[in-house]
């Protein structure tokens, strides 16, 4: 028994080596846009007061880089402490969404490793892991979630946004105004990528479209950040009103 089970790792140690190899390499496509909008990130932060070791704490424990844009955007002295929670609630409310749709396809792991994987989850590494997970699921592979393929692309966008935030905070009292650069264009430019990689029609599209009109409409009307829980919002219903049997 202890001979088959030494086997049975030694067979699974090279699979998950390979999986993980392979998340790596299909993360390195956005992870320039990743390092660009952290190099932003972690300039603005310390152009805004913040200590050089203050940043990566916040990029590495909060980790979630629009609330972080919104939060440096907010910062002042003293900082305005509940608004800024108000504000990160609200943006990364879109991730409530996003855990939702892994759930059933990560409830076989242990909790730890569940947690851990909604950790590090980001837009970046979910669209990547969802993507995966879809095509091993259409392929008739088991179990349709790799972890291994989502440990080697979320650890390595997590890796390239601590870094780009710590460098970002080390030389951005030298560079001035880090917009003038463009590196801010990275951030709209990989959600556009991630939307083009997950495109299937319009059809398909309708939840999304419907919850862009409905955001660009908030956002127009409603100040603050209310147009990101409507946006959700609206696309969770959309979504829930044609999964619906009739």
């Amino acid at each position: 028994m202890e001979t088959r089970c030494t086997r049975t790792r030694n067979e699974a140690a090279p699979r998950l080596r390979s999986e993980v190899a392979r998340g790596i390499v299909g993360a390195l496509p956005v992870l320039a846009a990743v390092i660009a909008y952290g190099l932003v990130l972690g300039a603005q932060a310390v152009q805004k007061g913040l200590h050089f070791l203050e940043v990566p704490l916040m990029t590495g424990s909060n980790y979630a880089g629009g609330s972080e844009f919104a939060a440096i955007g907010l910062w002042a002295s003293p900082p305005p402490v509940l608004l800024i929670v108000g504000i990160t609630f609200l943006i990364n409310s879109r991730h409530l969404l996003m855990g939702a749709v892994l759930t059933p396809f990560i409830r076989h792991l242990p909790r730890w490793k569940a947690l851990s994987v909604l950790f590090f989850m980001s837009d970046e590494s979910w669209a990547l892991g969802y993507a995966d997970t879809l095509r091993r699921a259409g392929t008739g592979q088991r179990p349709p979630f790799s972890l291994g393929f989502y440990v080697g692309c979320a650890g390595v966008i997590y890796l390239g946004w601590l870094g780009s935030t710590t460098l970002g905070a080390a030389i951005g009292p030298h560079l001035g105004d880090v917009e003038a650069y463009g590196f801010d264009m990275a951030f709209p430019a990989v959600f556009l990528v991630i939307v083009a990689g997950m495109w299937k029609g319009y059809v398909a599209a309708l939840p999304w479209l419907v919850s862009l009109a409905v955001a660009v409409l908030i956002f127009l009307l409603v100040p603050g950040a209310w147009f990101v829980v409507a946006g959700t919002a609206a696309g969770l219903g959309t979504a829930y009103c044609r999964a619906k049997p009739r």
